[in-house]
């Protein structure tokens, strides 16, 4: 028997899931959860071989939800169950650990699949999300093929941790050439701020790590 959990703020939603689940051969419902917060409780509480995990929840959305349940209960699948297909969202679902991503309009056939997918190991993913993330994939690899053997120093380093100044000392340039590099580096990849690059480095394989 699968045991699975359900997290949805929205009580219409949290029912009909509930009654959807209860026709699945072989599946147990056996907590629900109105916020991400209780859905960590739930989790602990219950060990669950599979949650539900809407997204946009108050007190704590889907996603740190995720990671929280992850790292409380690593043998729990998490599968995102939402409205939203949009790439920063699943890319950030599945990096806090969700092992799968479902839109609410899947059919009720999809959403067993699913579940009993995820309880073996496997990560059902929407093919809305599935094209998603192929998209991202291919975007972000023109975009590392633009960068210069310089700015993929400079993003490495950044990576790191290391600051401007050091960064400067290490590659024996200007500070002011450092930061020209990274507005450059900043506009190939799409990001904003440090620490987004960093991630982006860390997801595509730019990141070095110094032994």
């Amino acid at each position: 028997m699968i045991r699975i959990a359900i997290a949805d703020d929205h009580a219409v939603v949290r029912t009909g899931l509930a009654q959807l689940v209860d026709t699945f051969d072989g599946v147990e419902l056996v907590g629900a959860a109105t916020n991400g917060e209780e859905a960590v409780r739930v989790a602990r509480e219950l060990a669950p071989d599979v949650v539900l995990m809407d997204l946009e929840m108050p007190v704590l959305d889907g996603i740190e939800a995720t990671r929280r349940i992850k790292d409380a209960c690593p043998q729990t699948a998490v599968v995102v169950l939402t409205s939203f297909s949009d790439r920063e969202r699943i890319l950030g679902a599945l990096e806090a650990g969700a092992v799968g991503y479902l839109l609410k309009d899947a059919e009720p056939d999809e959403l067993a699949r699913a579940i009993r997918a995820a309880a073996r190991g496997e990560a059902p993913l929407d093919p809305k999300a599935a094209r998603a993330l192929l998209g991202a994939h291919r975007r972000a690899a023109s975009a590392a093929e633009t960068l210069s053997e310089r700015e993929r120093e400079v993003l490495s380093m950044v990576a790191q941790g290391l600051p401007n100044k050091v960064i400067a000392r290490r590659l024996e340039i200007s500070e002011k050439t450092v930061k020209a590099h990274l507005t450059s580096v900043f506009r190939r990849i799409g990001v904003t701020d440090r620490t987004q690059a960093a991630l982006w480095a860390e997801r595509h394989g730019l990141a070095r790590r110094e032994s």
